[in-house]
C-alpha cells in the first residue's frame, strides 16, 4: 500500500516537473475552468489533512488550507509531496473521521490505513482528471500510459492481454 502510493506521488511529481512553462496554474476549459494545479493543490491538501489529524486521530477532509501558493507554484507543490511521501508511512490505528454534509455533521471510525487507501484512490482520481487537462493544453505533451489509471485496473488488462 505504502509503496504504491510512493510510485503513484512519484509519477505525479515527475509528470508536473516536465510540464510546459506556465501550464501549472493556467485555467483549463476541459477542467471546468479549473487549474492543474487546483487539482494538485486538493489532492496534496487531502493527504496534509490525513497527516495533521493522525496524532489526534480525527481526520477533517473539509478543513483544508486551500494554500494558494501550492496551486500556484508547481515547485511548492513538488516540494508538498515530497513532505507527503516522507510522513506518509506510519502504523495503522483507529481514526475518527468527520465530515460535514449539508450542514449536519457527520463522524465516521475509520482506520489509518483505510484513509491511506482513500487517498490513493484519490490521487489516482485526479491523475486522470490531470491527463484530460494536460491533454487539453495546446502544447504537446506526453504522459506515461499508466497515468490515471488504478492499479487493479492495470493488472486486469494484463491478464487479459495473456
Amino acid at each position: 500500500m505504502f509503496e504504491t502510493s510512493y510510485n503513484t506521488l512519484i509519477q505525479l511529481k515527475t509528470v508536473l516537473a516536465n510540464l510546459p512553462e506556465n501550464c501549472f496554474a493556467k485555467p483549463c476549459e476541459a477542467l471546468s475552468g479549473s487549474s492543474i494545479g487546483q487539482h494538485t493543490r486538493h489532492v496534496i491538501e487531502l493527504y496534509q489533512c490525513l497527516l495533521k489529524g493522525y496524532d489526534k486521530a480525527v481526520i477533517d477532509y473539509d478543513d483544508r488550507a486551500r494554500d494558494i501558493e501550492i496551486e500556484t507554484d508547481v515547485h511548492k507543490a513538488i516540494d508538498a509531496l515530497n513532505a507527503i511521501q516522507e510522513a506518509l508511512e506510519r502504523p495503522d490505528k483507529n481514526l475518527l473521521l468527520v465530515n460535514r454534509l449539508n450542514g449536519e455533521s457527520v463522524e465516521v471510525r475509520s482506520t489509518y490505513f483505510r484513509e491511506v487507501l482513500y487517498n490513493l484512490e484519490h490521487v489516482i482520481h485526479h491523475k486522470a482528471l490531470l491527463k484530460v487537462g494536460i491533454q487539453d493544453l495546446d502544447q504537446p505533451f506526453s504522459l506515461p500510459s499508466s497515468f490515471g489509471i488504478a492499479p487493479a485496473t492495470i493488472e486486469f488488462r494484463k491478464k487479459c492481454v495473456q
